[in-house]
């Protein structure tokens, strides 16, 4: 039997640093980026940006704008149960996760943050925006519409119904997922990839070497198994008075800018969500859609996605 990674593996090198910052009773792992030109300003002397993965991966999705975004602190964050993060029995809900990035925002120093998030990272940039608005500046999504507009979605159309349903339903049965998971060598993990990424992306070194890293991620002692309590935390909360309670609350008016990107060829989240979104819950937001790219655009198109992302923060701190 092959044996299980250390958190360490998380500890890849680059033009980055990475720090531990104790934050909501928990320690993250937090990798920060290389100041650049900004180098002579003080790290709270620049705005914040937090950038939250999605399902079964940890902070190396978000490699190439931790490479790329100027101008300010950008920070990729292990969350709570992944990578190099402490992995406690609870706190999956919305609830704890939003208090989780608050938390980093004021350990980090700052008073505020632009959160950026993919698929279940994007959620918890929801959350924080609506839970915690004082510690939200602006958020900016991958693949993630609001969660109401999902909820409607998966309820009321087919495609968007067959297209998330049986990936979370099979997440429900007690410990057999985490088997899955991280059976020979977390080939699971690879097939749940490539599933829902792009050709293009899926040819590359680019890949073969993120697949390699995630693969390794996902089989750190319990990381798996918390991985898919967000998923199950997402349907059990549907029946159960915290979950109802929980999406009256993200029902709230949003206060802040929102950027929301979607690869065009994304067969996870389809266009009636975002669409949904756009519609009734942040009508003033950008919405780009990524040519060519699935649910993984932020690393199928990341130059695409970082000028963006930069125009999107330059106008958020305009002055």
């Amino acid at each position: 039997m092959t044996p299980k990674p250390d958190p360490s593996v998380t500890r890849i090198e680059g033009p980055w640093r990475h720090l531990e910052v104790h934050a909501n009773g928990i320690r993250f792992h937090v990798v920060e980026a290389e100041p650049g030109d900004d180098g002579s300003l003080a790290p709270t002397e620049r705005p914040l940006v937090i950038m939250l993965h999605g399902f079964g991966s940890f902070w190396w999705s978000w490699r190439h704008q931790l490479r790329s975004l100027t101008g300010a602190r950008v920070v990729a964050v292990d969350l709570r149960g992944y990578g190099g993060s402490d992995k406690p029995p609870r706190g999956y809900d919305g609830w704890t996760l939003a208090g989780d990035t608050a938390g980093l925002v004021r350990a980090l120093g700052h008073q505020n943050a632009t959160l950026i998030g993919h698929a279940d990272g994007g959620l918890v940039c929801w959350a924080t925006s609506v839970l915690h608005p004082r510690a939200v500046r602006a958020i900016g999504l991958v693949s993630s519409p609001h969660p109401a507009a999902l909820r409607a979605s998966v309820l009321t159309r087919r495609d968007q119904s067959r297209a998330l349903l049986p990936w979370i339903l099979r997440y429900q049965l007690p410990w057999w997922p985490e088997h899955v998971l991280t059976r020979d060598d977390a080939t699971e993990i690879e097939h749940l990839v490539r599933s829902r990424a792009s050709g293009k992306w899926l040819a590359s070194e680019d890949f073969s070497e993120t697949i390699q890293h995630m693969r390794r991620a996902i089989r750190i002692p319990f990381a798996a198994h918390s991985a898919l309590e967000y998923q199950r935390w997402a349907a059990r909360s549907q029946v159960r008075t915290e979950g109802r309670r929980f999406m009256r609350s993200m029902k709230r008016p949003l206060a802040v800018p929102v950027l929301h990107m979607r690869g065009d060829a994304d067969p996870y989240v389809l266009t009636d969500p975002v669409d949904r979104t756009q519609r009734i819950f942040a009508p003033h937001g950008r919405y780009i859609s990524i040519a060519g790219a699935g649910h993984f655009a932020h690393e199928e198109a990341p130059d695409v996605v970082n000028g963006h992302v930069m125009r999107f923060l330059a106008q958020v701190y305009a002055g």
